[in-house]
């Protein structure tokens, strides 16, 4: 029997949208046939390294094509909601990259149309897939830590914005600063290794110390640059969230703080039988007579590495969706009341 082909098409020619490329030209079954760029330079510079044949400003005259299957969506925050909407109007499969959207309103408004159309919504949260989250996901099921009560999910950098100026900074473009960006990876996997994704209650912190100044300014992505715009998003926050159960996770995330490692990314989970790190992969439990610090060995994973490999696997319906779009909907609800949080300065509980 012949293998069918997806037709692609990825909006958006930065770092994220050419990163979806690569992926998808990993998979036989994949054929990346448009791009959507609203910078002809950038367009022709993609289609060119890719192969892409057909290069477009407007991304709805990709959406009016009915021989394209998949939208993959890499653009600013504020344009995953509305573009992912039109993209399931107009019956495609939607693959996006995370954060789901800027608010839970338009987040719950996704989740309603790819149920109506029957089209497939998948929310890009790469960091579920590595081995080391798949192996410990499957040491808690097996009851290996006990009862997991408490979690650490901790993604900080000592200088990493994502240049001071791009959209990445802008309250209007990105919807929010750190905890968008690289908060919502650590948070979504903590969730996904406790196996419980609503929350009851939130507080959360906000600050912003750094960018302001201009300081701690990184090089990430091809965005443009306006230096004279404002710095309006957090650098750093913080926030306790008491899920349903009763029990509790730590976030915290910062794109600038003074500490003595570069880079801290991961998640550390407390249970009452032994304790867990993601990165790296340990296992923390009592022994006869010393406390033993095991590393587990990797188990076979349960969904490609890969997360648009992942994708068209589902669609081929070789493997069952490894993010569901209910998950992403509860996680921008946490995100929300963090920020509400922040604002207000009291907690906010949840439903």
């Amino acid at each position: 029997m012949r293998q069918k082909t997806f037709r692609i098409a990825v909006f958006g020619g930065g770092a994220i949208g050419r990163e979806h490329i690569k992926s998808y030209q990993k998979h036989p079954a994949a054929r990346v046939v448009a791009l959507a760029e609203t910078s002809p330079e950038r367009g022709r510079e993609v289609a060119a390294a890719f192969g892409i044949p057909d290069v477009e400003r407007d991304y709805r005259v990709l959406l009016a094509r009915p021989d394209i299957d998949v939208v993959s969506i890499a653009l600013p925050n504020h344009l995953h909601a509305p573009v992912a909407l039109a993209a399931l109007r107009a019956g495609k499969h939607v693959m996006l990259d995370k954060p789901m959207a800027t608010s839970a309103a338009d987040a719950a408004r996704l989740v309603a149309a790819a149920k109506r159309r029957r089209r497939l919504l998948m929310v890009g949260q790469n960091q579920r897939f590595t081995p080391e989250v798949q192996t410990l996901r499957q040491l808690v099921e097996a009851g290996r830590l006990g009862e997991v009560y408490h979690a650490r999910a901790v993604w900080v950098r000592r200088s990493g914005i994502p240049r001071i100026g791009s959209w990445f900074t802008q309250r209007r473009y990105a919807g929010g600063g750190c905890t968008y960006d690289i908060g919502v990876h650590v948070l979504d996997q903590t969730l996904y290794l406790m196996g419980e994704f609503e929350a009851a209650s939130v507080s959360g912190q906000t600050y912003a110390k750094f960018g302001p100044q201009g300081r701690a300014n990184g090089a990430w992505g091809y965005s443009e640059i306006d230096p004279r715009l404002p710095f309006d998003v957090e650098d750093f926050s913080i926030a306790l969230i008491r899920l349903k159960s009763g029990r509790t996770v730590l976030l915290e995330s910062a794109w600038a703080a003074h500490l003595p490692e570069r880079d801290v990314n991961g998640t550390q989970l407390f249970g009452t039988e032994a304790g867990a790190t993601t990165n790296p992969l340990r296992l923390f439990r009592p022994g006869r007579r010393d406390y033993l610090v095991e590393t587990p060995a990797l188990r076979r994973p349960r969904a490609s590495p890969d997360r648009m490999v992942h994708f068209l696997n589902v669609l081929l319906g070789r493997e069952q969706p490894h993010v569901l779009p209910a998950q992403s909907l509860a996680v921008q609800r946490i995100l929300d009341a963090i920020y509400r949080s922040a604002a207000t300065g009291r907690e906010v509980r949840l439903r």
